[in-house]
């Protein structure tokens, strides 16, 4: 891992950093809060549709990818439409 102090990288899984603005996008349904049965959210649909979409992610990937979609979206900090 580089140091961000120098100006480095510090993310080590460049190729996940890559698709994230896809994956995002195909996540986008399942955090929409207009989206929900009886308050809850699609989480366990989220997870599936990833899989399906980025067949190469591991595990591990695609529960990132779904953690961080999650906080971006009850942050407010929607991810840019690609």
């Amino acid at each position: 891992m580089s140091d961000p102090a120098a100006g480095g990288e510090r993310r080590t899984n460049l190729p996940l950093r890559s698709i994230f603005p896809a994956a995002c996008e195909a996540l986008r349904p399942f955090f929409d809060g207009a989206n929900q049965w009886e308050g809850q959210s699609h989480d366990h649909l989220a997870y599936q549709t990833l899989k399906e979409h980025f067949p190469e992610l591991t595990s591990q990937d695609v529960f990132i990818v779904v953690a961080t979609t999650r906080r971006l979206f009850a942050s407010g900090k929607f991810p840019p439409i690609v």
